[in-house]
């Protein structure tokens, strides 16, 4: 009978057999180093739990801006324009000539007012405001006279000059919000031979084609004013335009 022999494995071999099959004392699940450096997570292992799946909530958190479901191969919806603003009414505002030629003004949208110009004194400034929310016409100038406050019989007004050839309606558009000018100067020679006695009042009607007499404004001229020829202009946009009409006015009112 044969001796049996006894098989010896070095234990540094053993060893090199163990790295090689990748068992070993520690947890091959573990993430190795390069998994470890990268962020990557490891894979499950073998037959281990599955991973509870995680839902999304159901409901976008308060103030998120919710995304507009495409289907596939179908286009982008398309924003919507804001709407336009809608358009002011003829006559709202501004000038509306137009408007204004159909529409005089009516007195209670009217502010009268009468002022000295102080480089010009013997000339006065006649204001006319459109208060009013529309357009509106005027005449072509105000109707004014000049006289005694304490006279019972008006027939002796002075009635100014006025510009000639001017032609028939329509005469002037006012706008909402905005003022007309006219200018009337007493005394454009500047002499005192032949003035009128006891002028001391302008009388204004602010539209002598369509306002009656009731509507006249009387305006004190003050102790000392002195009528002679007085010239009367139309009613412009400005206080320098009215003066310059008035330099103009050659006709006696009808």
């Amino acid at each position: 009978m044969s001796a049996r022999r006894t098989l010896l494995v070095p234990a540094a071999l053993v060893g090199v057999l163990l790295a090689v099959s990748g068992c070993g004392p520690d947890d091959p699940s573990g993430p190795g180093p390069a998994q470890a450096a990268t962020g990557t997570p490891a894979a499950a292992p073998t037959g281990g739990p599955a991973s509870a799946p995680v839902s999304a909530p159901a409901t976008a958190p308060s103030g998120a801006a919710t995304a507009a479901t495409t289907a596939p191969g179908a286009a982008a919806p398309k924003a919507t324009a804001p709407a336009a603003p809608t358009a002011a009414a003829p006559g709202g505002g501004g000038a509306d000539d137009a408007y204004a030629y159909t529409h005089p003004c009516d007195p209670k949208d009217l502010t009268l007012r009468v002022t000295a110009r102080p480089e010009a004194p013997t000339q006065r400034v006649i204001e006319v405001h459109n208060q009013g929310a529309h357009s509106c016409g005027l005449s072509y100038f105000p109707l004014v006279t000049v006289g005694d406050s304490h006279s019972a019989d008006r027939a002796k007004d002075i009635r100014p000059l006025v510009p000639g050839g001017l032609g028939g309606p329509p005469a002037y558009p006012v706008g909402a919000g905005r003022t007309a000018f006219a200018v009337i100067d007493l005394n454009p020679g500047g002499g005192s031979a032949a003035s009128a006695a006891g002028v001391d009042e302008l009388n204004v009607v602010a539209d002598g084609d369509h306002m009656p007499a009731a509507e006249t404004r009387n305006f004190p001229l003050g102790p000392g004013a002195k009528a002679r020829a007085p010239k009367l202009g139309l009613y412009r946009p400005t206080v320098a335009d009215a003066v310059a009409s008035a330099a103009t006015a050659d006709q006696r009112q009808g």
